[in-house]
């Protein structure tokens, strides 16, 4: 069972009454000049609900790292983080590396791309966690409108990789989580020491191997929710770029079912593009963070 909020049931007066943890919200950026100030400046207005913002960033060229410092957040670049994994590879591998950084007991991950973005983007994610005993594990969905190339909005038309790969391969194979609206939203919170035991997949592929790893830690849905953020408005990437997402999330159910025993293949192709190019698209899964610190 998958349990399902909206923001508005968690105002931030709630939220600080129940408060009795510190709290991280984690931004992913690359490029992302244009978005990364409202943003933070959103979340100074939750002061005291959130103890750090950290700001993790993939060597932007626009002034990302700039802005977010010269707004109070905490800014670290991805692949000085962990540096004896290499550099890193992907939304997935900054989020799993954030994790080397983070103070918080809670903690939410958040796009750094959202336009027009709202302080409710976390403290609706962080709601279900500090008010609900029974939940571990927090998903955002939203209406994702689409903007044509002549201006024409599109209400609901947005999320193309979501509905044409992500959706149906997870109600085909793994119909609980496909209760989930949006399961490639990259707004997700949880307890620090639920994130420290999931293996991190790298890339595109964060999402849905996030989704079978909770699920895993959890035995089953129990445990997990998501929260409506109303309407999320970001730029949508041109269609060349989706389809290596889409295969990536292809990837990581295909993996599964041959770690399930449900496929007997073991073949990987690359992907072909129209006009012939051959794409890798790797599936590589950095460890629980709980064996990191471990040895450390």
């Amino acid at each position: 069972m998958i349990r399902s909020f909206h923001h508005s049931d968690f105002p931030l007066e709630r939220l600080l009454e129940r408060k009795r943890e510190s709290v991280t919200v984690v931004l992913p950026a690359r490029e992302v000049a244009d978005t990364i100030g409202p943003i933070i400046e959103q979340l100074r207005i939750l002061d005291p609900l959130i103890d750090q913002i950290l700001v993790v960033d993939a060597a932007s060229e626009d002034g990302t790292a700039d802005i977010a410092a010269s707004l109070g957040a905490e800014v670290h670049q991805e692949s000085e983080l962990l540096p004896e994994f290499g550099q890193a590879l992907g939304k997935g591998d900054a989020m799993w590396r954030a994790l080397s950084v983070a103070r918080g007991d809670l903690i939410v991950y958040l796009d750094s791309d959202t336009r027009a973005f709202s302080a409710h983007f976390a403290t609706g994610m962080l709601g279900p966690l500090l008010c609900h005993d029974d939940v571990r594990f927090v998903k955002a969905f939203f209406r994702r409108p689409f903007t044509t190339a002549d201006g024409e909005i599109r209400p609901i038309d947005g999320g193309r990789v979501t509905e044409l790969t992500a959706r149906p391969l997870l109600s085909a194979f793994y119909p609980a989580l496909a209760a989930f609206i949006q399961p490639l939203a990259g707004e997700v919170a949880a307890r620090r020491n639920f994130f420290d035991r999931l293996p991190f997949a790298t890339g595109y592929a964060i999402e849905t191997s996030m989704l079978l790893h909770a699920r895993d830690e959890l035995g089953g849905t129990y445990g997990m929710a998501q929260v409506d953020l109303d309407v999320r408005h970001n730029y949508h990437q041109p269609l060349p770029q989706l389809g290596p997402m889409a295969y990536a999330v292809l990837r990581v159910v295909l993996e599964r079912l041959r770690a399930d025993g449900r496929l007997r293949d073991d073949h990987a192709p690359p992907l072909q593009t129209a006009d012939g190019q051959l794409i890798q698209v790797e599936i590589i899964e950095r460890p629980p963070y709980a064996l990191i610190r471990a040895r450390a």
